[in-house]
């Protein structure tokens, strides 16, 4: 089955979207108890076992307008810097925003209904945000092979997967990758999509920039107290420490005989510190230690840009026009090892009894000794499995394996749904020059 522009039917396909997700809205969708003026006490305060009662949304508000900020400005100017898909990267993005932000409360909601409604709240469009990162970084990978139509299919499909998976990173870029690997008849190899144009890249660094910027809040906005600011400080320190190594790196003969800037090194592997140090940012690291880890992703991104993404695009024939993959994908296995094991070394000497907010599946099991005593200290507890530290790190690595898994299996499926969507004897799917009309239409002045 072939679908074409010309005959309306990415129209009908994203009114028909937009109608069925209204009419599931209608029947599944309603506001938390806060949202119409009830006062319900906030998670914060369960944990520190307080009854002080306040509004989720006064807190997390601050946040979310944030991220949101970052999600639709950041990314969109990110990958503006190609000659042919400007505003193919730019509009698209809001595309998927859109769908997603919806098609997500869906999906998430649909595993904490409580009496066949989903409930939603501040917390929740966060957690629909960072189900919009992952479609991003995926389209990152198949910005030039894709419609409008194949879009939405690919979100559809990548959000039913991922849900809100603390390695949005990882499956994003792999997620996409695969899809990528499964398209890439749909464009001649022998021509390049990566020609860029001056104001392009200028929009780029500024999405770059924005980005750098707003990432501490992108890392610390799910997490709570003393946590959310670890998170902030680690994030900080390892995005300056990620920005030194690559603009040195950049500079060096390791990466051009002339010592010369590239502008996409600058605009992927700057951030990279940011992505690696994302799992962990809210534990117990050190400020020394998130240098330590951005100046590894710095360095492990500039140079898989260098020498990796070339042989993987010879090799497999897979391209990565805006370069998740050494953004996204080798920064987010860093910060999966690097989160276990800091998961591993986490005791109660370090964290004190927020340990048990971080780790909730270390709490003692109910009606033990150990519960008791904690109980005594952190009142309404809930009962844990009594994991320990090793077997929590041991955790976080299955998590990674689970994440690829999921991430590989699901983006090859997907690639192949879309083939049946494709636009027939059309060679530049995205391109600029095929799906935008950049003239004006006439004024007329009465």
């Amino acid at each position: 089955m072939h679908f074409t522009m010309e005959n309306g039917s990415f129209a009908l396909c994203a009114i028909f979207l937009e109608l069925a997700l209204c009419w599931a809205f209608a029947m599944f969708v309603d506001y938390t108890g806060e949202s119409i003026g009830i006062v319900v006490e906030s998670d914060l305060d369960r944990v520190r076992g307080t009854h002080t009662r306040d509004h989720l949304s006064s807190v997390y508000y601050y946040m979310f307008q944030d991220v949101h900020l970052t999600m639709v400005i950041g990314f969109g100017f990110l990958g503006t810097f190609l000659k042919r898909y400007g505003y193919s990267s730019a509009v698209p993005n809001l595309l998927i925003a859109a769908v997603t932000l919806q098609w997500a409360t869906l999906c998430q909601g649909f595993f904490q209904m409580q009496r066949g409604k989903i409930h939603v709240s501040i917390t929740n469009l966060l957690h629909a945000d960072f189900a919009t990162l992952t479609t991003f970084i995926s389209f990152g990978a198949v910005l030039e092979l894709t419609t409008p139509i194949q879009l939405i299919v690919m979100v559809i499909c990548e959000i039913s997967d991922v849900g809100v998976s603390m390695l949005v990173h990882v499956f994003g870029a792999y997620f996409g990758l695969m899809v990528s690997c499964v398209l890439r008849n749909n464009r001649p190899e022998k021509e390049s999509v990566c020609i860029t144009l001056p104001t392009p890249d200028l929009f780029s660094v500024m999405g770059t920039i924005f980005l750098w910027l707003f990432w501490p809040t992108l890392n610390a906005s799910l997490a709570q107290g003393d946590a959310q600011h670890r998170a902030v400080i680690n994030t900080y320190y390892s995005l300056a420490a990620s920005s030194v190594v690559t603009l040195a790196i950049g500079l060096s003969s390791f990466v051009d005989k002339k010592q010369q800037f590239f502008t996409v090194h600058i605009q992927n592997s700057t951030l990279a510190g940011g992505v690696a140090i994302g799992t962990a940012a809210d534990m117990m690291i050190h400020p020394f230690g998130a240098i330590i880890v951005g100046s590894i992703a710095g360095l492990v991104s500039i140079l898989g840009m260098v020498y990796l993404t070339p042989g993987i695009n010879r090799k497999f024939g897979i391209r990565d026009p805006c370069g998740i993959h050494n953004l996204h994908g080798l920064s987010g296995l860093i910060a999966a090892f690097v989160g276990a094991i800091a998961a591993a070394l986490a005791t109660e000497k370090n964290y004190n009894y927020s340990l048990y907010r971080q780790f909730p599946a270390r709490t003692p099991m109910g009606k033990t000794l150990d519960y008791w005593d904690l109980q005594y200290h952190v009142e309404n507890v809930q009962p844990g499995v009594g994991r320990s530290a090793l077997c929590q790190g041991a955790y976080q690595i299955a998590a990674l394996g689970t994440t690829l898994a999921f991430a590989v299996v699901g983006g090859l499926v997907t690639g192949n749904m879309q083939m049946d969507f494709t636009l027939e004897d059309v060679m530049y799917l995205s391109s600029t020059l095929f799906f935008w009309n950049r003239t004006h239409p006439p004024v007329t002045f009465f």
